[in-house]
């Protein structure tokens, strides 16, 4: 079989509803952060999960140089962080960003639904992409309707 065309590929993954999530780590001194929908639980036992990073992008020298990261799911208030974090114009994105950090000195944004705290423990090629592997290490829920993509847009539960 042939595969199908980057834009057919596209268009039939964002029929997949996906959570929008920004992924923060800190690489001695410095903090770098990026919006990502590519998140998945992988395993219960350990708790591990995946996020999928461009190996073109500024954040995967960051993330695979890290010995930790936090996946900061989004309320459904934070389209603007999703947006500002996608930016790769940004050289700093957490400017202005309010956030606190926790002991691995990982930035967790305010206003989140959730922060889910990763020890880095595997890294996959995987086409265009590397597959990093975290085990969970920590994380905190908090009462918010979390931010959805769908079908190119910003959606939000009913």
């Amino acid at each position: 079989m042939t595969p199908i065309s980057s834009a057919r590929f596209r268009t039939l993954l964002g029929s997949f509803a996906s959570g929008v999530t920004v992924v923060t780590t800190r690489v001695r001194d410095a903090a770098a952060g990026m919006t990502a929908t590519a998140v998945a639980s992988v395993s219960l036992d350990p708790p591990l999960l995946l996020v999928c990073v461009d190996r073109d992008s500024d954040f995967h020298a960051a993330i695979t140089r890290a010995t930790a990261f936090a996946v900061n799911v989004l309320a459904d208030d934070q389209e603007r962080l999703s947006r500002q974090f996608a930016d790769a114009a940004l050289p700093d994105r957490l400017t202005g960003v309010p956030h606190q950090t926790d002991v691995h000195g990982l930035p967790l944004l305010d206003g989140a639904a959730a922060h889910i705290v990763c020890r880095l423990r595997e890294t996959y090629d995987a086409g265009d992409h590397t597959i990093v592997v975290g085990e969970v290490v920590d994380g905190m829920t908090f009462p918010k309707a979390p931010l959805l993509h769908f079908r190119g847009g910003y959606r939000r539960l009913q």
